[in-house]
């Protein structure tokens, strides 16, 4: 199911429900429907900015190197898919908080 984040300051984001609970889990906020004030924007990009780090250090001591090229690049060689990194898919929501604590406005959604 896709969530349609909206605020008044800025465009839409829209994201599975998989890739937002982590999100929203992190925020205390419901999955189906709420609402970020914009007096809890700031913090919350904080503590966004903050997990985002948590999972590149893990992906890091993993020895994931999903943001490397994979085959050699001649004309007819396949590469391997490249998984989206968590601060790949979450940078669009963190950019969207952002804008919202700039432009003083609620980000609300499921409604």
């Amino acid at each position: 199911m896709l969530l349609t984040f909206k605020c008044k300051g800025a465009g839409n984001v829209l994201m599975y429900e998989v890739h937002a609970k982590p999100i929203l889990d992190l925020l205390d906020k419901d999955i189906t429907r709420g609402v970020i004030t914009s007096a809890e924007t700031g913090d919350a990009a904080s503590r966004l900015e903050a997990l985002i780090a948590d999972y590149k250090a893990a992906a890091i001591v993993a020895g994931d190197d999903s943001d490397a090229t994979h085959g050699s690049g001649k004309d007819g060689d396949e590469r391997a898919p490249v998984p989206v990194s968590f601060g790949a898919r979450a940078y669009p929501f963190l950019e969207l908080l952002r804008t919202a604590h700039k432009n003083n406005c609620d980000i609300y959604w499921g409604i």
